[in-house]
């Protein structure tokens, strides 16, 4: 293989100026959580600030200690990156969600190829180590990614959960892999969840 030729300052600026450019397009990506005051739609990129505090304020309760905290941050910011090209994919949408994978993989060769060759290759690996959850940083770093629109909807009233139909035992099936990044996590969402039943926020499923 040829060695990727060395790009100079000039053009190395250039790329991640584009790709910064490109990535405020995250902005215009709306979820089906919304924020707690206004009751608007959140958008993605307010998803992955607010995940990313989520990582910081609650990283002593990794299941793996030490966490390089660092970067499962890195993993935190670009994971959404992909939505750009594919849409956020409801995660009660199973039909949608069988080509997830895919369509994100693409969006990802295109969005992280706009960067100079070293960091696209590090923003793929990171993209790539949060998807396959075999890490600890990446465990934890999924276990928040649950946890955050559970939390967001218990304190909406169940507002998405609601508008879908969706009941306790698909919440409960859906975020059950939160516990491999943070069983205290997990404990936690599941006294919530369970309240959200009690309050008729969300619904409680078959017997």
């Amino acid at each position: 293989m040829n060695p990727e030729p060395v790009l100079s300052p000039a053009e190395r600026l250039r790329r991640q100026v584009a790709f910064i450019a490109e990535v405020d397009k995250l902005k215009e990506i709306f979820r089906q959580t919304i924020v707690t005051q206004s009751r608007r739609a959140e958008n993605s990129a307010e998803h992955s600030w607010h995940f990313a505090l989520m990582i910081m304020v609650l990283a002593e309760h990794s299941n793996h200690q030490p966490l390089d905290v660092l970067r499962v941050l890195k993993m935190v910011l670009i994971h959404d990156l992909v939505e750009i090209d594919a849409g956020d994919t409801f995660a009660y949408d199973t039909k949608n969600m069988a080509d997830q994978h895919a369509r994100e993989a693409v969006a990802a060769t295109r969005i992280f190829g706009l960067l100079p060759p070293d960091q696209s290759a590090e923003f793929r690996a990171l993209w790539d180590e949060f998807e396959a959850r075999a890490t600890p940083e990446a465990r934890f770093a999924a276990a928040c990614d649950r946890f955050h629109p559970m939390l967001l909807n218990c304190l909406t009233d169940g507002h998405a959960w609601q508008k879908h139909g969706i009941t306790h035992d698909r919440v409960h099936a859906r975020n059950a892999h939160v516990a491999e990044g943070s069983t205290a996590i997990w404990e936690y969402a599941v006294r919530m969840i369970d309240e959200a039943v009690a309050k008729g926020h969300l619904a409680p499923g078959p017997k």
